[in-house]
């Protein structure tokens, strides 16, 4: 099996921005996920901060992110997002907080970045907002669940013989 060249970048190593003009258009879905460890007391607090209920201004942040992805990322393309949507899941017994985040729209590349920036921005607000009563917290886990639209088809993580 050939091993997979990198499609961001030219024969002569330069980087580039992919040609997706010939693509055909398809209906775009992706899930991303990750996690924020805190203490217990904090993740209770999250929802009585002077600055807000944490856990919508996160959820806010995360759409924000999504929709500013490709301002972020150099060869990311501008997408015409149909949606984003952010799960914020606390985890008291774990002393985590799950971020998950659905990203789509009708375009001729995926929306993995968008769904990854969304979780990204999320924690990082959650982050923010803590740090007055916790600075230990640890951002983890961050990955693509599931993909789907386009000539690659459907790609779920955890399915046999997947990442």
């Amino acid at each position: 099996m050939q091993p997979q060249k990198l499609t961001h970048l030219n024969e002569k190593g330069e980087a580039r921005m992919v040609d997706v003009g010939a693509k055909a258009i398809t209906a775009r879905v992706a899930q991303a996920e990750g996690f924020i460890t805190m203490p217990t007391d904090l993740i209770r607090q999250l929802t009585t901060m002077k600055k807000g209920n944490a856990y919508e201004v996160a959820r806010l942040a995360g759409i924000m992110g999504a929709k500013k992805t490709s301002d972020l990322i150099p060869l990311c393309h501008n997408l015409n997002l149909d949606n984003v949507s952010l799960a914020l899941e606390p985890d008291e017994e774990n002393s985590r907080v799950r971020v998950l985040a659905e990203a789509r729209c009708n375009g001729r590349t995926g929306v993995e970045l968008e769904a990854l920036m969304a979780v990204s921005v999320a924690l990082l607000t959650l982050y923010d907002m803590g740090k007055a009563v916790e600075r230990g917290m640890e951002i983890t886990g961050i990955k693509v669940l599931h993909k789907s639209g386009g000539k690659s088809g459907t790609w779920d993580r955890n399915v046999k013989g997947e990442a």
